[in-house]
């Protein structure tokens, strides 16, 4: 009943393996504590949302009916957008860390297309609005990585003495 929809979410299941190892690399070359934490932090919830996407594609495959009400009662917790301690990022190393957040941000925009174009690919409404709710869900990272991404790159101007504009 849902071969589309679990075509979809195997594809983001290993979307967000791939995010999870991206993350746990980063972390793992980290030059501080608080960039370390930051990252694993990150990789972490990329690893919650494999394992949610699993249990979700476990439903599905099951031939179980898809309701939103009871996948947003289910696990599927959308991240605060103050979840992650960017503050401790060190910025003596923000050329590293800007690389990371500019390819995390990239990460981030190809699943909110990929969910997008999942959303326009399906009949049903409830699928449609799983789509609409996981696209919110990677929009909390992209805002993340946008923000410290831009504190980083002012931060790098200033150094540089490109700045003031």
């Amino acid at each position: 009943m849902y071969k589309e929809e679990l075509s979809i979410i195997a594809q983001a299941i290993l979307n967000e393996m791939e995010g999870y190892e991206f993350y746990k690399m980063a972390g793992e070359q980290a030059n501080t504590q608080g960039t370390k934490d930051a990252f694993m932090s990150l990789a972490n919830e990329e690893l919650k949302h494999s394992e949610y996407l699993r249990k979700l594609w476990t439903v599905l495959s099951d031939g179980n009916e898809l309701k939103i009400e009871e996948i947003l009662q289910s696990g599927l917790v959308i991240p605060s957008p103050e979840i992650y301690k960017w503050d401790k990022v060190d910025k003596l190393y923000s050329t590293k860390e800007m690389s990371i957040f500019g390819i995390g941000m990239q990460m981030e925009k190809s699943s909110i297309e990929f969910y997008e174009n999942a959303r326009d690919k399906v009949k049903s409404q409830s699928s449609k609005d799983l789509f609409d709710v996981l696209i919110k869900w990677e929009k909390v990272h992209l805002e993340q990585f946008t923000n410290q991404y831009n504190m980083l790159k002012e931060d790098w101007w200033a150094e540089q003495r490109f700045a003031p504009f």
